[in-house]
């Protein structure tokens, strides 16, 4: 594994995200924000932010699988979300976990939640972009 996952001494530890995380591979692979949609372009989820957070998160996977890596290569998330607000977290982590249980994905990494008003798409409530470091 190119990535190593840490809560070090001195700051808070989370059982959401990691604080940081270490790469040694070489190749650095950028992956544009990933949304709720299916293979075919279809939409996923209409209006359901955990079914959208699952599809964004299984596109990030298949993404990676297509360059020759895996999600635990991911050094950073970024996570945008529409209308954010705290009560919307158990909805980011189920769709999370869910993806996580199908793909047998640990889905806990460096990340960063940023509220937006909106998105490129109209009927997406979220986007995933993510880093990761290949060998």
């Amino acid at each position: 594994m190119t990535v190593t996952l840490l809560n070090p001494d001195g700051l808070p530890k989370p059982d959401a995200y990691r604080q940081l995380s270490i790469a040694t591979g070489s190749r650095l692979v950028f992956l544009s924000g990933q949304v709720a949609r299916d293979a075919d372009g279809a939409p996923v989820g209409a209006g359901d932010l955990a079914a959208q957070v699952e599809q964004a998160y299984r596109n990030v996977a298949t993404a990676l699988t297509a360059a020759g890596g895996s999600f635990a290569d991911i050094a950073k998330l970024t996570v945008y979300v529409v209308d954010w607000t705290p009560d919307k977290m158990p909805q980011l982590l189920e769709g999370a976990g869910r993806a996580a249980a199908d793909l047998g994905i640990d889905p806990v990494r460096p990340i960063t939640l940023i509220g937006v008003s909106a998105l490129g798409e109209p009927d997406m409530l979220v986007e995933v972009e993510a880093t990761a470091v290949l060998d």
